[in-house]
């Protein structure tokens, strides 16, 4: 995030922090008292442009220039940002809506924007009760500068998106971390752009980078089957797709679609281990489903069987999965509702901000671990059974705080959310609150850099890189929103030489999905290991997969 945000800049970023707050009470006749503590008389504020068509366009220019880069161009939601179009955001009274933006929230996540202009703010409101349906077309966001970014470098040990740089390594110790509120939090979600012809993604030397996929609609999670297909969570399209074959171009020589009619696909696992699955489960936003599958299946042949419901709605959509080693446990990351709400008090955050465990056939399902704000990416270590999880941790407490993490899981694990962090870290916005939770939180194996958005993770098992790189963690950063300079927007290493034990340390590995004026192109989000050995990794920026080859040493 960078340069002087304008305030309608300001306002919008702040909607992606509270929408979700938001649709928590929309379509309902009568919104609870809770809400944000909103009084009575909210709800029955004149908007004096409701339903105007200049007051919307209005409204619809600043949403372009501020809001489609997060949101979508056609407000179809992108990442853990909920869709606006054919949402329940139309059902909340515009004097709630303009209430809330004026107040702004009670847990930070939203600042007061009390200081823009009463017309700006209701203009936005009378556009955003347009998207009923989706507009086939914004007005083009304007051109932002090519100059640059001029920001002083940070201090180490935390970085920015300007000095990630393949091979380059890092290690944040929770000795590091400033007081909470050290920097303004910032509101700095990314312009989306189109990749310009001259920029590719970057490797360490030795690897090659190919173009593996394109025109995808928001693909997330990647996995390979045991016959070397690849599979992919078109999660903005509501199916799987799997690929086969790969010609001279490192491309796929087939593509179809396996499964159809999804609910924001997300996590998918094939089931039992081997060479002969039988199933595939995918995890939907509201519930984990399973189809049929004999190795080599390109479409379903089986109605989706539905085993659990999972709690949904509002914050984080993505549920990711995996089966334990021995295949008796099937894993469940849920994300939270919110940002930091107390989960004694909302009940939304129940069976959230976790990671649940439930047996093969939907039965007996049970949390794992808790306290993970939005545990988006899980993975099997096949070197001990262990599980790892990625997590984005909360915002609203400044720049370098909180970190972001990968680590090792613990059943029966506290990892402080929403109360406490990194250790015995209180969150102030909860001050006082559950002391004798202070000395349970576990601390991370590796902090990453705060906001930085990590979705997914992947132990390397092929043969085709060096060998150093065997075994080696994997994980995709989706890039940050709430930080003055952007960090993040890359995939990252992380070296187990060989113990699987993590000692703090990352690399960054593949770097360049931003460019130089903080303008991107490119978000990673799924890592998994092709048949052959290569990497492959989704991006839903340019809505593409690439594929990672060694070459071996240019010198």
């Amino acid at each position: 995030m960078s340069g002087t945000r304008t305030p309608a800049a300001l306002l919008l970023t702040a909607l992606i922090g509270c929408v979700g707050s938001l649709t928590a009470v929309v379509g309902r006749a009568d919104p609870p008292p809770e809400f944000h503590q909103a009084p009575a008389s909210a709800a029955s504020l004149e908007n004096p442009v409701r339903g105007q068509s200049g007051a919307a366009t209005a409204g619809s220019k600043l949403y372009a220039a501020h809001c489609a880069a997060c949101h979508g161009r056609s407000a179809e939601g992108a990442g853990n940002i909920p869709a606006l179009a054919h949402s329940r955001v139309q059902g909340v009274p515009d004097g709630e809506v303009f209430w809330f933006i004026t107040r702004g929230s009670r847990s930070g996540a939203m600042p007061s924007w009390a200081s823009l202009p009463d017309e700006q703010r209701w203009q936005l409101v009378t556009y955003l009760k347009t998207l009923v349906s989706a507009p086939s077309a914004l007005p083009a966001p304007p051109a932002a500068s090519l100059a640059p970014i001029s920001a002083p470098p940070p201090l180490p040990p935390f970085t920015d998106f300007r000095y990630e740089a393949p091979g380059a390594v890092h290690r944040i110790r929770v000795g590091d971390l400033p007081a909470p509120y050290a920097t303004r939090s910032a509101g700095n979600p990314p312009t989306i752009v189109a990749r310009p012809a001259d920029v590719w993604p970057m490797a360490p030397d030795g690897f090659r980078v190919q173009l593996y996929a394109d025109g995808l609609a928001t693909p997330r999670v990647i996995h390979v089957a045991p016959n070397g297909d690849v599979f992919v969570a078109e999660s903005g399209g509501g199916r799987i797709r799997v690929f086969r074959g790969l010609n001279a171009d490192g491309r796929p020589e087939r593509s179809e679609v396996f499964s159809a009619g999804l609910t924001k696909p997300y996590g998918f696992a094939f089931y039992p281990a081997g060479p002969d699955p039988q199933w595939i489960y995918v995890a939907d936003t509201d519930a984990v489903v399973r189809f049929p599958y004999r190795s080599g299946d390109l479409k379903a042949t089986g109605a989706a069987q539905r085993l659990i419901d999972l709690a949904h709605g509002p914050g984080h959509w993505t549920r990711d999965i995996v089966f334990s080693a021995d295949g008796r446990t099937l894993f469940v990351a849920v994300g939270s509702a919110s940002n930091v709400d107390d989960s004694d008090t909302s009940p939304a955050e129940k069976l959230r901000a976790d990671i649940l465990a439930v047996d093969p056939d939907g039965s007996h399902l049970r949390t794992y671990a808790s306290g993970t704000r939005n545990p988006s990416g899980l993975a099997v270590d096949p070197f001990d059974g262990q599980l790892w999880c990625v997590v984005n941790e909360r915002d609203g407490l400044g720049d370098d705080l909180v970190p972001d993490y990968i680590t090792s899981v613990r059943e029966g694990g506290f990892y402080g959310w929403p109360w406490w962090y990194m250790g015995p870290h209180q969150d102030p916005r909860h001050a006082g609150k559950h002391p004798e939770l202070g000395a349970r939180v576990i601390t991370p194996d590796v902090l990453l850099q705060p906001h930085s958005a990590p979705l997914q993770l992947a132990f390397y098992q092929g043969r085709q890189f060096p060998a150093e790189y065997r075994g080696n963690i994997f994980a995709t950063s989706h890039g940050s929103w709430n930080k003055a300079v952007r960090t993040g927007y890359e995939i990252i290493r992380v070296p187990l030489r060989g113990t699987g034990k993590a000692d703090g340390e990352y690399q960054d590995f593949l770097t360049g999905f931003a460019l130089a004026n903080g303008q991107v192109w490119g978000r990673p989000v799924g890592v998994t290991t092709a048949s052959d050995g290569a990497l492959l990794v989704t991006d839903d920026g340019s809505n593409s997969i690439w594929r990672i080859s060694y070459v071996g040493d240019s010198g």
